[in-house]
């Protein structure tokens, strides 16, 4: 996952470290796919066609409080990712509930731990080197009532703003459409500095995707 960071920085360049940091662990993805700007209507034909989406949000920054100029607009940055894999919808769903599971396809995430008291509650932890150092960041996210074998659902309660969802589509008895999208609260940004944001986090979103469905088809084979 990748979030902006200290007010007014341009986020390219710690969601490429971000990206870079995946990368060098050999997360899945398909190097042949190119993400566009836009979401198309008809599904992928297979694994290998994969599109993006990006869009923003605006709304003021909490940082404001009373020094209205020390801090800048935050926008949510959205980011979807469709793959089609040949695994049963269920197999797929099934996988993707066990939360704790997640650092298993984005290495970046280092741990995700359920709340025994509140199940519907999650710790989640993600560390990485970049810019010369070592960072971390964490959040408090709650799964919404999901739609088994259809759709699930989170969003932060603290730390790291955040929200998303991944939706399940049966395709046959055998192979589903899985469509995952992800927004990240941002400073706002314009020009190359906002397009690279977007960028990076696709990519980062499309290796995770990616290996969901690498993992899914080692379970289901």
């Amino acid at each position: 996952m990748v979030f902006g960071v200290r007010t007014g920085k341009c986020t390219s360049s710690i969601l490429q470290s971000l990206f870079s940091a995946a990368k060098n662990k050999n997360t899945a993805i398909l190097s042949n796919s190119t993400p566009t700007c836009k979401i198309a209507s008809p599904p992928p034909s297979s694994i290998s066609k994969v599109q993006y989406g990006y869009g923003y949000s605006k709304r003021n920054s909490v940082l404001t409080g009373f020094k209205p100029f020390s801090s800048p607009v935050m926008v949510w940055q959205d980011c979807s990712v469709k793959m089609e894999i040949d695994v049963p919808v269920g197999v797929a769903y099934n996988l993707y509930s066990d939360r704790e599971s997640n650092p298993r396809w984005m290495p970046i995430i280092s741990s995700v731990k359920v709340l025994k008291d509140k199940p519907d509650l999650s710790r989640w932890s993600l560390k990485y080197k970049g810019l010369g150092r070592k960072i971390e960041y964490s959040w408090l996210a709650r799964n919404m009532q999901p739609t088994p074998n259809q759709k699930i659902h989170w969003r932060s309660l603290e730390g790291v703003p955040n929200r998303g969802a991944i939706r399940f589509f049966r395709k046959g008895p055998s192979s589903c459409l899985l469509e995952l999208t992800v927004s990240y609260e941002v400073p706002e940004v314009s020009g190359s500095c906002g397009n690279g944001s977007a960028t990076y986090s696709g990519e980062l979103t499309k290796r995770g995707l990616g290996k969901v469905c690498e993992t899914c088809r080692d379970h289901f084979g």
